[in-house]
C-alpha cells in the first residue's frame, strides 16, 4: 500500500465502521428477538429495514470517495439513517448498536450548524434502547427516559465541546506550522541571499586586490627600484669621469652595492606579488612560516599563536590575512624597531581575527596618513584590504609604547 493509499483510523471506520455495528446490530437482535417479543410482522419489517440500511451505507460509501466533505446529500443521508436506526431500535432495543454510529459520523456528514441536533436526535434512540426500548410504559419508565436522555445530551454536550476544542486547537497549530514554514522558507532565501552576497563580495575583493597589487607594486618600484637605478647610473656617470683609478672604484663599489640592495628589493617585491606561501598550506601553517622567516630576516625575535578551532578559510580570506600580516610585519621592520613581535590568528565562532603587536618605538595616530603616503601600501591598504571582504582593521598605537594590528573579517569556509 502507497501513502496515496493509506488512510487515517478515524476515516477507515466511518467508510467500513457502520457495516460491522449493523451486522452486530442483526445478529444481537435476532438473537433476543424471542426475548423482546418481536412477532412475524415486526421480525419481517426489521428485515426490510436493515436491507435498506445496508443499500443507504453503501450509496453513502460511494458519495464519500466522491465529496468527502459535508452537503446536503449527505446530511439527508445521516437523518435518514437516524430515522432506520430509531425504528428498528424501536422494535428491538439491540439495534442500538447500529444507532451508534450517528455519534461517530455526525461531524463528517452534517454542516456545522447541524452537527448538535443530529447527536441529539442520535441520543434519544440511544435513550430509548437504555430504558429497555420505546415508548416507555408508565410515569417511571417515561421519568427514567428523561434522566437518561439527559445524561445522554449532557455527554452529548460535553465531548461536542472537547471536540471543538480540539479543533480550535488544531487550526491554531495548523497555522503555527504554516508560520513557521513560511519562516523557513523565507530565512533560507536570505541564507541562499547572503551565500551569493558572499561569492559576489569575495568576487569583487579578487577584482579589487589586483588592482591593489598593481598600484602597491607600481609605488615600490618607484621608491625602491627606481631610486635604486637612479642612483646605480649616477655612481656609473662619477665612474666615467673619475680622474684616477681609486675614486672610479669607490663609486664602482657603491653602484654594485646599489644593485645588490635593488636586487633584493626586486626579489621581495616578486615574493610579495602572490601569496604563494598559501600554494600548498592553510593559512595558519603560512603564517607561522611567514612569521619565521621574517624573524631569522631581521633578527626579531618573533612568536606565532592560533587560538579556537582551526578552519580551512576561503582562499581569498586567506590571502587578505596574510597580506595584512606581510605589511605590518614590513612596517614593524622599517618603523618600529621591535625588539619582540607576537602574531595571534584566532577562530572565534562565525569570525576570523588577526592581531600583530610590537614592543617598538609606536607612532602617533594623527600622522598616519602622512606616513601612509610615503611608504607605499601602508596601514591605509590594510583597512581597505580588510573592508574589502566585510571585515574591519584597527590600530593602537602612541608613541614609545609599541603598536597593536587587529584585522577582523567573517569566517568564510573553503569552497568544496
Amino acid at each position: 500500500m502507497t501513502n496515496a493509499d493509506w488512510k487515517p483510523p478515524r476515516a477507515t471506520f466511518d467508510d467500513w465502521g457502520p457495516f460491522a455495528l449493523l451486522a452486530v446490530g442483526v445478529v444481537t437482535s435476532a438473537g433476543s428477538a424471542e426475548v423482546v417479543g418481536m412477532g412475524r410482522g415486526e421480525l419481517y419489517t426489521a428485515g426490510a429495514l436493515v436491507a435498506v440500511a445496508l443499500l443507504l451505507q453503501i450509496g453513502w460509501a460511494r458519495l464519500a470517495r466522491h465529496r468527502p466533505t459535508p452537503s446536503r446529500t449527505s446530511a439527508c443521508l445521516y437523518f435518514t439513517r437516524w430515522a432506520l436506526a430509531f425504528v428498528l431500535t424501536w422494535l428491538n432495543p439491540f439495534f442500538a448498536f447500529y444507532a451508534v454510529c450517528g455519534y461517530y459520523t455526525a461531524g463528517r456528514q452534517l454542516p456545522r450548524r447541524l452537527v448538535l441536533p443530529g447527536l441529539i436526535l442520535t441520543a434519544v434512540t440511544m435513550a430509548g434502547s437504555e430504558i429497555g426500548g420505546m415508548p416507555p410504559r408508565g410515569t417511571v419508565a417515561w421519568l427514567g427516559f428523561g434522566v437518561v436522555l439527559g445524561a445522554n445530551v449532557g455527554l452529548v454536550a460535553l465531548f461536542t465541546r472537547f471536540a471543538e476544542q480540539e479543533q480550535t486547537r488544531a487550526v491554531a497549530q495548523a497555522e503555527t506550522i504554516a508560520e513557521l514554514e513560511r519562516t523557513n522558507t523565507a530565512l533560507q532565501q536570505a541564507l541562499d541571499e547572503n551565500a551569493a552576497l558572499h561569492a559576489q563580495l569575495l568576487v569583487q575583493a579578487r577584482e579589487a586586490g589586483v588592482a591593489d597589487e598593481r598600484r602597491r607594486l607600481a609605488a615600490e618600484i618607484h621608491d625602491t627600484l627606481a631610486q635604486g637605478l637612479t642612483g646605480i647610473i649616477a655612481q656609473l656617470q662619477v665612474v666615467a669621469n673619475a680622474p684616477d683609478l681609486t675614486t672610479a672604484r669607490t663609486h664602482l663599489e657603491r653602484a654594485s652595492t646599489l644593485a645588490r640592495h635593488s636586487l633584493g628589493e626586486a626579489r621581495r617585491s616578486v615574493h610579495n606579488l602572490a601569496p604563494v606561501a598559501l600554494a600548498d598550506t592553510g593559512l595558519p601553517e603560512a603564517l607561522h612560516r611567514t612569521v619565521s622567516e621574517w624573524g631569522d630576516r631581521t633578527g626579531v625575535r618573533a612568536g606565532f599563536t592560533v587560538t579556537g578551532t582551526t578552519e580551512q578559510l576561503h582562499d581569498e580570506v586567506s590571502a587578505t590575512l596574510l597580506r595584512i600580516a606581510q605589511e605590518a610585519l614590513s612596517n614593524a621592520a622599517r618603523h618600529a624597531r621591535p625588539a619582540r613581535v607576537g602574531v595571534t590568528l584566532s577562530f572565534m565562532g562565525d569570525e576570523v581575527s588577526l592581531d600583530i603587536r610590537d614592543d617598538g618605538t609606536g607612532f602617533d595616530p594623527a600622522a598616519v596618513p602622512a606616513r601612509t603616503r610615503s611608504g607605499g601600501f601602508g596601514l591605509d591598504g590594510m583597512r581597505a584590504r580588510a573592508e574589502r571582504i566585510a571585515g574591519s582593521l584597527t590600530v593602537e598605537t602612541e608613541p614609545g609604547h609599541g603598536t597593536a594590528v587587529s584585522a577582523r573579517v567573517p569566517l568564510v569556509r573553503h569552497e568544496r
